[in-house]
């Protein structure tokens, strides 16, 4: 048995690579390598190119005899597919949909692709439900849930099954300090965390502390990047065994953490104080987003087993040994 593993030098990608041949099966993975790296895949079977690539994509399938996909490629700057949506439309959205095109063609039935949370937008109620109303607010946001939609059009016309699987906010590295996230080119509060910490920008920004949580500034569900590949795995397994042809759930642990608790609990992991300041809210910033996860749980026999002080720990030891990430 053999995984296709689209994107599988990136940060969740390699990871979930690195689970899924340890779990026995046979992988290959795809990747650009525009933002994935090299040394990330390792030792694995590796093809640098596009998904948009039909002709390649069912040569692989034909000469490694693929029988599933974990479909990680994608580009998730959100700020940057609203200044280049046709950037992120054509990437993410054409190319997925040539993608399925040409794993249809090569028989290939089994689909794990990775979706957001940010299809919900800002959440009506809390904790957020697969059955909550779908509210895009940004370009690449949208972009996910087309390619949900394609994946279920997929299932009713095609012998296609699928499993979307939308994270929350993913953050730590492997328990050996091996693979992690590259800090530098990250979006996220914890990478954000750590440059200030090592030096590497000024005091964290912390935006608003206004908000109605206990100490005013915004909560957040952080589940830890294993907890998420384990949730990749479970879902491969499930569709192997004829599960449900459709399936889409919430990836979280369904525990919120403040922004500062998240500083506190980073000064404990890596001994520093951690200098922020504390300025006016952002435009359209949830007070609270947490998932409820119990979907997860019952469909896939699957739940978080990783705190917010394993993310730190994990995190911090992976950057402090890797500070210029896999460019040392």
């Amino acid at each position: 048995m053999t995984v296709l593993i689209t994107g599988g030098a990136g940060y969740i990608g390699s990871l979930t690579a690195r689970l899924i041949r340890a779990s026995g099966r046979a992988i290959v993975i795809l990747d650009t390598l525009e933002n994935g790296h090299r040394k990330a895949v390792g030792d694995a079977p590796f093809v640098q190119g596009d998904v948009a690539d039909s002709s390649l994509v069912e040569r692989i399938c034909s000469e490694h005899g693929v029988d599933e996909v974990v479909h990680f490629a994608a580009y998730k700057a959100v700020g940057e597919s609203m200044s280049n949506p046709e950037k992120y439309f054509n990437n993410n959205v054409i190319g997925s949909q040539k993608l399925f095109g040409a794993l249809n063609n090569a028989g290939v039935e089994r689909v794990v692709f990775s979706s957001t949370a940010a299809v919900y937008g800002t959440p009506a109620t809390v904790p957020v439900q697969e059955t909550d109303p779908l509210h895009c607010e940004s370009v690449y946001a949208e972009t996910k849930l087309m390619i949900e939609n394609t994946l279920r059009w997929y299932a009713q016309t095609t012998p296609m099954r699928h499993a979307c699987l939308r994270y929350f906010n993913a953050a730590g590295a492997s328990d050996d300090a091996t693979l992690g996230e590259d800090w530098r080119f990250s979006q996220n509060l914890i990478p954000h965390v750590m440059k200030a910490v090592l030096g590497h920008s000024p005091a964290l920004q912390v935006f608003g502390n206004d908000f109605p949580t206990p100490d005013g500034t915004g909560v957040r569900d952080y589940i830890h990047v294993m907890d998420l590949a384990e949730g990749h795995l479970a879902a491969l397994e499930v569709l192997l065994a004829g599960g449900d042809q459709q399936l889409t759930l919430n990836l979280g642990s369904g525990q919120g953490h403040s922004v500062l608790e998240v500083i506190k609990a980073f000064e404990a992991a890596c001994g520093h104080r951690i200098p922020y300041v504390i300025t006016s809210r952002r435009s359209g910033d949830a007070a609270i987003t947490v998932a409820d996860p119990s979907e997860a749980q019952r469909q896939l026999g699957w739940q978080t087993r990783r705190t917010l002080k394993d993310i730190c720990r994990d995190g911090w030891h992976w950057q402090s040994r890797n500070p210029r990430g896999y460019s040392a």
